[in-house]
């Protein structure tokens, strides 16, 4: 297939977002032809091509048409648009969908102990991140004047040098900054991954594909989560299982050959199927429930 007609993705090469990345493309139906260390990944039967790359360089390769398409986080894309504003640029990458992992916050941190009223305790205070530019507007939004201290990594680690008397940082479990003695006490920014497409005008055929895999994501996206229950129920009971069913739509109702009072249910669940819930179905009279993984569906 020729080149031109070949959707080139930028993913993170190594990172948070790497693994849930390739696999969601996985769940897509990409099967990837990708050497030890090699930082292109060939589509062996989409015309797809992945690019590993560092997550700060795929706005700019999605921004100036390298690649059509990124995968990146929220905190990223936001970052790079206030970097590229402030050099008269306007970002012009399109967010095709927001993703449903990566999840995380840029955050203030402050050593334990410290004391803290809200923004203007920031006032003076010198604060190291690596996302300068979403720091200088939230605090430029609290009119607080505070120096940012830039560093490319080891944020965590600067209140402990004596470079720093907050951080500005990414925040997932919060591990990492009570391992430092630090404390999260305001949120930036909300963060999770995004797919983003370049502003360039695609090819027909990259255009179908394209929508092909919006299709697919959106596919997989609904039914993360969800559980398929077949069970078995008497017709007096349906009311009271239809409520008990977490999360589901109209379940379906199929008559039981011999036996005109009894029902079995099928029903796709949109949150998770907790044993108490399996529970409380066998007390309503459920039997034979089976729980199954759901891998796709297409509304």
């Amino acid at each position: 297939m020729d080149k031109d007609t070949r959707l080139k993705l930028a993913v993170q090469k190594s990172g948070r977002l790497t693994d849930p990345s390739i696999d969601l493309l996985t769940r897509c139906g990409l099967k990837l032809a990708r050497g030890k260390d090699q930082l292109l990944a060939f589509g062996e039967n989409m015309p797809l091509d992945v690019l590993f790359v560092r997550d700060d360089d795929i706005p700019d390769l999605v921004q100036e048409d390298v690649c059509d398409l990124g995968l990146v986080g929220l905190n990223v894309i936001e970052e790079k648009r206030l970097a590229l504003a402030a050099r008269g640029i306007v970002a012009s990458f399109d967010s095709l969908r927001l993703l449903d992992f990566g999840r995380c916050r840029l955050s203030i941190a402050l050593p334990q102990q410290s004391p803290w009223s809200g923004p203007a305790s920031l006032d003076g205070k010198r604060i190291a991140t690596t996302y300068p530019n979403l720091l200088a507007q939230y605090l430029a939004r609290h009119g607080v004047r505070a120096q940012i201290v830039t560093l490319s990594g080891a944020v965590e680690i600067a209140p402990r040098l004596g470079r720093a008397d907050a951080i500005c940082d990414l925040v997932s479990t919060g591990s990492t900054l009570a391992a430092n003695h630090l404390v999260e006490v305001e949120t930036v920014l909300e963060s999770h991954a995004v797919l983003i497409r370049t502003p360039v005008a695609l090819a027909p055929v990259k255009t179908e594909w394209v929508e092909r895999l919006l299709m697919r994501v959106d596919g997989v996206q609904q039914v993360k989560e969800s559980k398929y229950i077949m069970l078995h129920a008497p017709r007096s009971a349906l009311a009271q299982i239809r409520q008990l069913l977490p999360g589901s739509e109209s379940p379906t109702i199929i008559p039981l050959e011999g036996h005109p009072d009894r029902v079995a249910v099928h029903a796709v669940c949109r949150e998770t199927v907790f044993w108490e819930t399996l529970e409380s179905l066998k007390r309503a009279g459920a039997s034979a429930v089976l729980v199954l993984p759901v891998e796709k569906m297409l509304a």
